[in-house]
């Protein structure tokens, strides 16, 4: 796991000294990531690889209750699809990555390296759509998206990222709009059980929408530097991608009409935003529920510990494993235990167990939390149901860590210059009445370079003049620099 002798544990820039560098050097020295000879694109190492297929599991067990099934898409899109829905196309071509060339001929026509598929699907929805009977489609995709950024940063924001989509077709509007709020409280509801990440949830601004939609919503939470990370996106299409690939069935009255569909996805940045979000100066802290090792064993070294400590330390791997937790058995004998402390608290282990003679001596393992590093004896025989407890209790005390950060970095302001004044520092969200005017909006993110993360969705809440302009307010709105 080290790359050269004794080089793997070694010093984290602090948070306070600079936060964007202490995420890079997590992500590199807890062997999440590493950067690929293609620029903006990263290799997601086992260990990060290991994190993102838990969250990928209980999204899907979370799809799959709620009806929908998995399929997969084609990577190349035709160009003059992609063109039929020009609001889509505008909103993406800044990003789009072409093939021009396949293999010594040139194509006749230029192939899109997929950013996202309304286009595939809605072509393939016209031709699978018949009936109201074939109503709903409820599908959802594991694909990987290439989209051109310009800045990149590993996990939050990279020319190639892993994510799932949803697409599905229905009969009403009202079902299209049930669809896209549902899959909202799907997103709400694993971020906040599995990755211990508290979101507001609301609507995004007709700017911040996505290309193409009627309306986005999204769940938005607030990392440990106070800026804001779309976590999650949910978007009700309405008819503009049926109506352009003449996606239509037969009503019930026997009319002839178009379908309403959604789409909604999260991606590989829900990794960088569980870093973000609970790690601190020694590394990852990883809610147990995404922990690839919810528990690291250490063997005490003393005497001849392989006849002694050993086999005490490999019963206890195989009583934890046997109950269903996650636990590795770190019995490297070229490493000190101190290093290995260090090593696993910057990879983010919930519980460390330490067995040594004494602890074999007493019938007990000696526990360590990540999250709060509290020392606590467990006696041998309740090993198991004490482990349990304690992986829960670090789940339940994460999210209710970010919590009250995020209630702390939440602010409510009425004037201009007051919201201009938190914006010089990092307030984390502020709420203030806006006019609904994307000219007020503009200027400022041009003022402050904070961005209207969520509506409230409702429109209720909006009382008095907006923050800006004065005008009469229309909407609440919680700003915030992001990423």
């Amino acid at each position: 796991m080290a790359d050269k002798k004794g080089a793997f544990v070694t010093e984290i820039t602090p948070q306070s000294e600079d936060f964007s560098r202490w995420y890079l050097d997590v992500v590199k020295r807890a062997e999440l990531a590493d950067y690929s000879t293609v620029k903006g694109c990263m290799i997601i190492r086992p260990y990060g690889y290991a994190i993102w297929e838990l969250m990928q599991q209980a999204l899907d067990r979370r799809f799959k209750a709620t009806g929908h099934v998995n399929a997969y898409f084609p990577l190349f899109i035709p160009e003059s699809l992609l063109r039929k829905e020009a609001a889509h196309v505008k909103g993406f071509a800044p990003q789009v990555a072409w093939v021009t060339r396949g293999g010594d001929e040139e194509l006749e026509e230029r192939l899109v390296v997929r950013p996202t598929s309304e286009a595939i699907i809605g072509m393939m929805y016209a031709k699978w759509i018949q009936s109201w009977r074939d109503l709903p489609i409820l599908l959802n995709q594991w694909a990987n998206v290439v989209r051109w950024e310009k800045v990149t940063r590993p996990f939050l924001r990279t020319t190639e990222f892993l994510w799932q989509e949803g697409h599905t077709a229905h009969e009403t509007e009202r079902e299209a709009e049930d669809e896209a709020l549902r899959m909202l409280g799907v997103y709400r509801d694993f971020a906040e059980q599995e990755l211990a990440m508290p979101v507001i949830d609301g609507r995004k601004s007709e700017s911040e929408k996505f290309a193409g939609a009627v309306d986005t919503y999204a769940i938005e939470a607030l990392m440990g530097d106070a800026r804001a990370l779309q976590a999650g996106t949910s978007h009700h299409l309405g008819q503009n991608f049926a109506k352009v690939f003449d996606i239509t069935f037969q009503a019930r009255d026997k009319s002839v009409q178009h379908v309403w569909q959604t789409s909604w996805g999260m991606s590989t940045r829900l990794v960088g935003g569980v870093i973000m979000m609970h790690g601190d100066d020694s590394g990852l802290i990883l809610p147990p529920n995404v922990a690839p090792y919810q528990v690291v064993i250490v063997p005490i070294l003393r005497g001849n510990w392989r006849e002694t400590v050993l086999p005490h330390a490999e019963a206890l791997r195989d009583e934890l494993s046997a109950a269903g937790v996650r636990v590795t058995l770190d019995a490297r004998d070229w490493y000190t235990p101190g290093w290995k402390f260090a090593e696993w608290e910057l990879r983010g282990v919930p519980v460390r167990l330490e067995v040594g003679p004494k602890d074999i001596e007493k019938s007990q393992v000696m526990s360590a939390r990540r999250d709060t590093r509290d020392k606590m004896a467990i006696v041998r025989t309740e090993i198991v149901n004490r482990v349990q407890a304690l992986l829960s209790e670090i789940q339940q005390a994460l999210f209710d860590r970010a919590h009250r950060f995020r209630d702390e970095h939440t602010l409510n302001v009425t004037s201009y210059e007051e919201f201009k004044g938190v914006m010089d520092g990092r307030p984390g969200f502020v709420v203030a009445p806006w006019c609904g005017e994307s000219v007020c909006e503009a200027a400022i993110k041009t003022d402050t370079q904070a961005t209207i993360r969520i509506l409230l969705m409702d429109g209720s809440g909006a009382t008095g003049s907006c923050v800006r302009c004065e005008a009469p307010a229309r909407e609440q709105a919680y700003f915030a620099k992001a990423y």
